[in-house]
């Protein structure tokens, strides 16, 4: 077979280019993540509704409106001169237990590639609080706020499991900073399994949906027919019409306890550069898979450099688990931690082969 140059393929099934969609045009940088404290339980119930209850959306917008927040976030950027600059953005947030916990996007609470300086929480009622982070995980764009105020309403989460391609959601959120209310738009489940990747983002098992979300939008609520929250409203595709992402709540449910329990989400380091491969792609290319994660690059030194994995090599299985895009291997290196040994099967000049890695850490 001959050897293919795996820079064609950084263009994934799934291009994001509007990954940000909190109202300011700062970039995501590199992980700086304050230590949280312990926290014991979350996902409070918000109020219960009778099985089988459908609500309108008025209804949705009753229940749901006290659980869901302002975020704004101020910040100092570097302009073409390396002065610094005030910067401003606004996201959403959405409540998740009465000690203050909020769960937001990763890519809302950074200015200028670090942490705001400044987080600033604004409740339904009108009250306002200062936000500390509490963790953060860019991989899936998400983050953990925390304020200190009392009778706050937690959200009720739903299970994306049962949610049905078709099936009737409703997004809230700030959408472009607007004042007053938060913005109401409603439409339904487009696709599930979908598969965002852009930068250092890659998050699989991603909600799409026709609901409005724009800037703004970032780490509001897409929520069911029951007023459960089934996803984290997260990205858009800039030209195209009505493609929105949302975050799966069952994806994001282990990253939240884990950013609670210790600040941050501890994966298993291979230091590569990873792309996608697709059919399509594999096609084109002469391939010999047409699913798992082509290696761009391999860092020098680093655990996959030792292992003895190079660039151009496609990874198509780690540790018995099939690895169909990067989101899987994201997720597959969450559950292994730094020494820990992997066997990694791979595609190298169209021989399977495989080898054992033992994982580092960031």
């Amino acid at each position: 077979m001959r050897r293919s140059n795996l820079l064609l393929l950084l263009a994934p099934a799934i291009l994001v280019v509007a990954a940000a969609c909190t109202g300011d045009s700062s970039d995501s940088g590199t992980t700086v993540v304050v230590p949280a404290e312990a926290a014991t339980t979350i996902f409070e119930p918000a109020a219960t509704i009778d099985p089988g209850l459908r609500l309108t959306t008025e209804e949705i917008v009753r229940k749901l409106r006290p659980s869901v927040v302002q975020v704004l976030t101020e910040g100092a950027t570097r302009n073409t001169f390396g002065q610094l600059v005030p910067s401003q953005g606004i996201g959403t947030g959405v409540i998740l237990d009465t000690d203050g916990h909020i769960v937001t996007n990763d890519h809302v609470v950074r200015v200028g590639g670090g942490l705001a300086s400044t987080i600033t929480i604004t409740l339904s009622d009108g009250r306002t609080a200062p936000a500390s982070v509490v963790g953060a995980d860019p991989a899936t764009d998400l983050a953990v706020l925390k304020i200190d105020l009392d009778g706050l309403i937690p959200a009720d989460l739903g299970d994306v499991a049962t949610l049905q391609v078709g099936a009737e959601v409703v997004a809230v959120g700030f959408a472009l900073g607007l004042e007053g209310d938060p913005t109401v738009t409603r439409g339904v489940v487009s696709a599930k399994g979908r598969t965002i990747q852009e930068e250092s983002i890659s998050i699989n098992d991603a909600i799409q949906t026709d609901a409005g979300i724009n800037p703004g939008n970032s780490g509001g609520p897409l929520v069911d027919d029951d007023g459960r929250v089934v996803g984290i409203n997260t990205a858009i595709i800039s030209g195209a019409q009505n493609i929105g992402f949302a975050i799966s709540i069952d994806l994001a449910k282990p990253i939240i306890e884990e950013l609670l329990a210790n600040g941050l989400v501890e994966r298993g380091f291979l230091g590569v550069r990873p792309t996608d491969i697709t059919p399509s792609l594999a096609r084109n290319l002469g391939l010999p898979s047409d699913l798992g994660v082509g290696l761009v690059s391999v860092d020098p030194d680093s655990p996959a450099a030792e292992g003895g994995l190079q660039a151009n090599d496609i990874i198509i299985r780690l540790a018995d688990t099939d690895i169909r895009n990067s989101g899987d291997l994201v997720e597959v290196l969450r559950q292994y931690r730094e020494g820990e040994e992997v066997t990694v099967h791979f595609y190298r000049d169209g021989d399977e082969e495989e080898t054992t890695v033992t994982l580092g850490g960031r």
